[in-house]
């Protein structure tokens, strides 16, 4: 069992986070899949196709009771894990500017998705992760969190929660690299996903396509030679975006 490699994707229902998954499978890991629906019937061909390999995985990255059945769940199966991919994110009101009437409640939701979400999830696996020859976590962030890059005059909820990913990125960077641990913090492109609800098919980039590219990137780190002595906020092509 030993020989077996396992990721984590979380919001793997649909979108980029479906197509991470199933890359993930071709690459030959045992994936679990954070599934937020109740169903999610490409999960669950996925499943018909490659078995026992893909475990779906009922789980809602802001609820912390969800959070630990899943986190019990793979525990009882292993007790290392190569790859955790925090890839689950909402939006939220992306045209509300400071001059308009703000909604708090759903900027606290966002932030417990995006942020916190993704924080529990690496502090609740950190030691499987660590006990891995990867040690690989990869943080879906976004160009949206770059301060020094930021033209726009609302998102806040998503823009300030994916700040606030980044640098938990580099705290946790800053903790696990001399044990061998390593960060990856990846915008991932204007994908076609579902984040207001409703596919955007302005996106440029397919969900396959950016997965592609990510995994690509997931590749080259999990590589033993590899060397992640400053983190950095790059893009699926492996450009760095400024903090």
């Amino acid at each position: 069992m030993n020989d077996i490699r396992w990721a984590l994707v979380t919001g793997a229902d649909r979108g980029l986070g479906l197509a991470l998954t199933q890359g993930l499978l071709d690459q030959g890991f045992h994936v679990w899949a954070g599934q937020y629906a109740e169903t999610s019937p490409a999960l669950q061909e996925l499943a018909a196709a490659h078995g026992d390999r893909l475990r779906p995985l009922r789980l809602d990255i802001s609820n912390a009771e969800s959070i630990a059945a899943a986190l019990n769940a793979v525990k009882a199966e292993t007790d290392r894990l190569e790859l955790l991919i925090n890839n689950g994110a909402i939006l939220g009101n992306i045209t509300a500017t400071v001059q308009d009437e703000l909604d708090f409640e759903e900027m606290d939701q966002v932030f417990r998705v995006n942020t916190l979400g993704a924080l529990r999830m690496t502090n609740g696996l950190i030691d499987p992760i660590l006990n891995s020859t990867g040690k690989l976590i990869v943080n879906i962030s976004s160009e949206a969190g770059s301060i020094r890059a930021c033209k726009r005059t609302a998102w806040f909820a998503y823009c300030m929660s994916k700040s606030a990913l980044n640098m938990q990125s580099q705290l946790i960077h800053n903790q696990i690299a001399p044990l061998g641990g390593k960060v990856l913090v990846v915008h991932p492109g204007h994908v076609q996903t579902y984040m207001q609800g409703k596919l955007d098919t302005s996106g440029r980039l397919t969900p396959a396509q950016s997965a592609q590219h990510i995994l690509g990137l997931v590749e080259q780190r999990l590589s033993p030679d590899w060397s992640d002595e400053q983190l950095a906020l790059i893009d699926y092509q492996g450009e760095r975006w400024p903090w």
